[in-house]
């Protein structure tokens, strides 16, 4: 696999450990506010999450090549 992708995967595996490290008790929160959404919404967010990041690695990929 190439580098990029493993450096890549490395910032996401740090950036979502800094809420359970900074703020334990916000990050249980909001977990747990998540876990009583409903699974439409849910989905919903993670397909804007998807689309979000598809988009970026596009433009990224476009601007380095």
């Amino acid at each position: 696999m190439n580098s990029t992708i493993w450096m890549a995967l490395a910032l996401v595996l740090v950036l979502e450990g800094l809420g359970p490290v900074l703020y334990p008790r916000m990050w249980r929160r909001m977990i747990a506010a998540l876990t009583q959404l409903p699974d439409n919404t849910l989905r919903r967010f993670g397909g804007g999450l998807v689309v979000a990041g598809v988009v970026i690695y596009y433009m990224l990929s476009r601007m380095s090549g």
